[in-house]
């Protein structure tokens, strides 16, 4: 369709002018030449009238004020404060108020961890810490690369501790458990060594070991005067009571040979078992639980027992670590981040799972502060609580954006607590 023999009233054309904020009309020479469809739409459709706006304050060009920063270095401190001054008073010049905000009602609470700097390298991976019992604020922290550290205000600060009798040899020492009872203490390491001291760590005399023993020394547990209990990989557990110049077998055989003295055992993965322990914990009563190595079952100890007690695990994937809880039940991590409680109390294998945000990282530990809360740590800086027993957990921010993995949690009393971690990493509770 053509509209060349249609007329139409001629209108006007404008220009919005960005300086003069004016609308002028555009001479006839700026028009458009051929504007017939131009016009005709203009025609149809009526322009909008502009919207009426409250006009906005005049303010200065420089408004809001900025600080006065130090331009040169020859601006004296008079200057500087008088510019500061200025700066501040515009405001309530011209009728504008500064007061602060309200602070949010829902805003999330400070963590309850802190972290504390150690004086030494990097790449440590922190293993243990006890403190002396008599004096809460005496401790001694424990890691890879012959690691001894020692804290004289309830662990703020740490200083390395040099003992002479553990650097005779040429050895980089592996130190992986320290306990306390009343003022006498006992350390052991890898490769295997044992340290005793029986005046609260000022001196440290190294107790020789049989070269026959089996396996590697991976836990140690002050039980008395000169008494103690020792534990190695292969399920070996001593008992001393001489300041660990002689050591009785409270077993009689180890793991391997408790599994492999039978056919078949009735244990998944236990037949012809010669794996170690990857963990093993201690409760109060003197009871232990240890998970495999390939974290595919777990053993039970009593006192009295002739034997380990295996396990099959009772969920479908292996076993990370086992603990006990504060009320005699059993906590139990998987890989992958899971976290089962035992029901009841005492030595079962009925686990039911509990929900938590894990993220997809694994959880390595549980230390129970109370019988209600508990405190969990694992890969990638995870920190998880518990106030109510285990049956919910909440995730606490405080170590994501620390890239460490936490190995371990510790609570010496109620009021006094650490997670371990590698490249050095040390949380202290805060309350």
């Amino acid at each position: 369709m053509r509209f060349s023999h249609l007329t139409f009233p001629r209108r006007q054309l404008f220009h919005w002018d960005k300086i003069t904020r004016v609308r002028k009309v555009l001479p006839p020479t700026n028009r458009m030449a051929s504007s017939s469809l131009a016009d005709f739409s203009n025609s149809i459709f009526t322009p909008l009238k502009p919207t009426t706006t409250t006009p906005r304050p005049l303010l200065p060009h420089n408004f809001p004020p900025r600080l006065p920063l130090c331009r040169a270095a020859n601006i004296n401190r008079r200057q500087l404060i008088a510019e500061t001054a200025a700066a501040i008073a515009l405001p309530p010049l011209l009728g504008i108020s500064l007061s602060p905000l309200p602070a949010k009602a829902d805003e999330a609470p400070l963590s309850e961890w802190e972290r504390v700097f150690l004086p030494i390298d990097p790449g440590v991976v922190l293993l243990d810490i006890a403190f002396v019992p008599d004096n809460p604020n005496h401790g001694f922290l424990l890691g890879t690369r012959q690691t001894i550290l020692e804290t004289k205000d309830g662990g703020t600060t740490w200083v390395p501790r040099s003992i002479a009798s553990a650097e005779e040899e040429d050895f980089n020492y592996r130190f992986n458990s320290i306990s306390f009872k009343g003022k006498e203490g006992w350390i052991i390491g890898k490769p295997a060594i044992l340290l005793h001291t029986s005046d609260a760590g000022e001196n440290w005399e190294r107790i020789p070991l049989s070269s026959q023993l089996p396996g590697d020394i991976v836990y140690i547990k002050a039980t008395g005067e000169q008494s103690a209990e020792m534990v190695t990989d292969e399920g070996a557990i001593y008992i001393t009571s001489n300041k660990g110049y002689n050591w009785r077998a409270a077993i009689q055989e180890t793991v391997s040979a408790t599994l492999n003295r039978t056919v078949s055992s009735g244990i998944s993965g236990a037949s012809y078992y010669t794996g170690t322990f990857s963990t093993v914990n201690r409760s109060p009563d003197g009871r232990y639980v240890a998970v495999s190595s390939r974290g595919n079952f777990y053993l039970t100890w009593e006192p009295g027992q002739a034997f380990w007690q295996p396990h099959n695990r009772a969920v479908a994937r292996r076993i990370q670590s086992m603990g006990w809880r504060a009320d005699g039940g059993l906590w139990l991590l998987v890989r992958g981040g899971g976290l089962y409680l035992s029901k009841g109390t005492g030595l079962t294998e009925d686990f039911e799972e509990v929900s938590v945000q894990s993220r997809g990282f694994g959880i390595l530990d549980v230390g129970y502060r109370s019988q209600d809360e508990a405190w969990a740590a694992g890969g990638s800086g995870i920190l998880l609580k518990t106030t109510n027993g285990g049956k919910t957990w909440i995730r606490d921010k405080a170590a994501d954006n620390i890239a460490a993995n936490l190995y371990s949690v510790k609570f010496i009393n109620d009021n006094q607590g650490f997670v371990l971690g590698n490249d050095g990493v040390l949380l202290k509770y805060l309350g």
